[in-house]
């Protein structure tokens, strides 16, 4: 499917639908194609663990603070 820029604009949630089910749309100006609309595909796997050794969670991590409780709930 080929479209025009100005109804790409009026149409992009549509045509965005459009891909995700797998239809190839094209972006054109003047009827002339400039760009494909595909779906995301990330580069490359996410590399877990590069802080490792480099942080440390300090022991009162999950202990509350009075004065943000307070700051929220009041001084009861």
């Amino acid at each position: 499917m080929i479209v025009n820029v100005s109804d790409a604009k009026t149409n992009l949630s549509k045509l965005i639908d459009m891909v995700y089910h797998g239809e190839k749309v094209v972006i054109a100006k003047h009827n002339l194609p400039i760009v494909d609309l595909v779906i995301h595909k990330p580069t490359g796997k996410r590399k877990l663990g590069l802080l490792k050794g480099k942080f440390e969670v300090p022991s009162d991590f999950i202990d509350e603070n009075v004065d943000i409780n307070n700051m929220f709930y009041g001084d009861d």
